[in-house]
């Protein structure tokens, strides 16, 4: 069931990326290529520079995050690099200079929190910009804000639940004669940078997505045998198959090619521990051996 839940999810990411961006199979190279000549050349590079200071399963996240910011750039322009946010925090151009998050997303990479930002705004642009925020992992309906003055019973809100996500809140009338809200799910809608880089990342996928000018491939390091024999022994006693882990884990190019194989089943709860130590493994962490210890008293 997992399993075709992650193929809907692939097919619907492809339809999506092949809409926005025109790209049948995704790749860094294509991205790249689409995005020089809408940034430009000097923020292309600050990007991909930010990008290969990622780590290796982290890699296609940041690459994401460039989809977004190249389908939001579409959209608003290139003004928006000089654009303050609520014109007191520092403008997108700096934060791409600096490559230091401000609030209200410190918990994210830089390019995560641009893409985010222009999310956002592009959001903002379609929409208008909300009166309130709700968290929906709670998915009760009712009255979940304070009003703004002066609305009126069938009057449409906007509200914000994530980076570029909104839905509408209906005003209606309670039974005390005060004034509330109820939440219309099916008006849920991400703006197209956001659909960018949700779908970027699960079209194109773990990787491995190499990059110009890395001498050596990264993705050519030889890893642990060791580490190899348990994360492989593992995976095959908990259902993955020998064609999915791949015919052999020589290099970190091979582990990340097979974390993408099995990513339907390192999704489930279970599997968290696997997906920690083969990307320790991947990324040459220090934190390797603990890693499969874990996996090991799990």
């Amino acid at each position: 069931m997992r399993q075709a839940h992650a193929e809907d999810a692939r097919t619907e990411a492809r339809r999506i990326v092949r809409n926005l961006l025109g790209e049948e199979h995704p790749t860094a190279d294509t991205l790249i290529a689409a995005t020089r000549p809408v940034l430009g050349d000097d923020r292309t590079e600050r990007c991909l520079g930010l990008a290969l200071g990622a780590s290796l399963t982290r890699r296609s996240t940041e690459l994401a995050a460039v989809a977004a910011l190249l389908v939001g750039a579409r959209e608003l322009g290139a003004s928006w690099w000089g654009r303050p946010r609520g014109g007191k925090l520092p403008a997108p151009d700096e934060v791409l200079g600096t490559a230091v998050a401000i609030e209200p997303w410190t918990d994210l990479t830089a390019l995560e929190m641009l893409a985010a930002w222009i999310a956002d705004d592009a959001a903002d642009e379609l929409w208008g910009r909300p009166v309130a925020e709700v968290d929906l992992n709670s998915w009760q309906a009712e009255d979940r804000f304070v009003l703004p003055a002066g609305v009126r019973p069938g009057q449409r809100l906007v509200v914000h639940f994530d980076a570029g996500g909104r839905l509408d809140a209906v005003v209606t009338r309670r039974q005390d004669d005060e004034l509330g809200s109820n939440l219309d799910f099916h008006s849920l809608r991400y703006s197209r940078p956001a659909e960018a880089q949700w779908s970027w990342g699960v079209a194109a996928g773990l990787g491995p997505h190499r990059l110009p000018g890395e001498d050596p491939d990264p993705y050519a390091r030889e890893v642990a045998a060791a580490a190899v024999g348990v994360l492989r022994a593992w995976a095959i006693r908990h259902g993955a198959t020998h064609e999915q882990l791949g015919e052999r884990w020589q290099t970190a190019g091979d582990v990340v090619a097979a974390i993408e194989r099995v990513d339907w089943m390192w999704r489930s709860g279970e599997w968290f521990g696997w997906w920690r130590g083969a990307s320790a493994l991947v990324d040459d962490s220090a934190y390797l051996p603990y890693r499969l210890e874990e996996l090991a008293a799990g």
